[in-house]
């Protein structure tokens, strides 16, 4: 019943991993990442295997191997292995439902128009190396899986955070507040207009005194005239 098996850094003995056999029918996800392989010649048959992971290896050929044991590859990893030509990598044109190849790190990657030879080659893939001939990246499935956990957080979140409507009263609430902060600075601001306005009265208070201090200085100028023409008056009253 197992579906995904990772033997990655085991050491296989003679081109094979003790354990590694037919019984893994329902196997979907196999990895022997840097396990010294050197042939697929003893790979049990796993029909149901869709992703193959065989990097860091040292595998040069057989390859034809591939198609005979598991023909329903999706996606095959060579990369970092001993495949130096396009040959070896012909062996793969019988992988029917082949839609990922990488041969990353290879021999063969030094080739001129290497990856043009390859889509010519293998005609099925639509990925070598992590691109498609118009050097459009592969997408990866667990960022999808990232993606949709994503959306499920976001989904929980808007539920925490309650209907639009509270928050609604909340702005009311503030802008409340605001607003008794508006009549508080126009009291204050009234407070201080009175005052200068109180100011301005003491100091008009002040203008009237002296204003009527004049007058005042005035009425004594014109009262000293008087006395002095008082005395001509009599002088001439004597006369008379």
């Amino acid at each position: 019943k197992v579906t995904e098996l990772v033997l990655d850094n085991c050491r296989s003995s003679n081109g094979e991993i003790e354990g590694l056999n037919d019984s893994f029918k329902e196997l979907e996800f196999l990895s022997m990442a840097n396990v010294q392989l050197t042939s697929l010649a003893k790979l049990p048959t796993l029909s149901k295997l869709r992703k193959l992971e065989l990097s860091d290896n040292i595998i040069s050929g057989g390859l034809e191997v591939l198609a005979e044991r598991c023909p329903n590859l999706t996606y095959l990893n060579l990369s970092g292995n001993k495949i130096k030509d396009l040959g070896t990598v012909e062996a793969l044109q019988n992988l029917k439902n082949l839609k990922s190849l990488d041969l990353f790190n290879c021999e063969i990657t030094n080739l001129e128009d290497y990856r043009d030879s390859i889509f010519d080659l293998l005609q099925q893939i639509t990925y070598l190396d992590g691109f498609d001939q118009e050097d459009n990246e592969a997408p990866d499935s667990e960022d999808d899986d990232d993606e949709e956990g994503d959306e499920d957080d976001n989904d929980e979140d808007e539920d925490e955070a309650g209907p639009p409507g509270e928050y609604e009263e909340e702005d009311d609430e503030d802008d409340g507040g605001s607003d008794l902060g508006e009549g508080e600075e126009e009291e204050e601001v009234g407070l201080s207009y009175l005052m200068k306005e109180e100011i301005q009265d003491e100091d008009d208070d002040d203008d009237y005194v002296e204003e009527g201090g004049d007058e005042e200085e005035e009425a004594e100028g014109v009262r000293g005239e008087k006395r002095k023409r008082d005395p001509e008056d009599e002088g001439e009253e004597e006369d008379d």
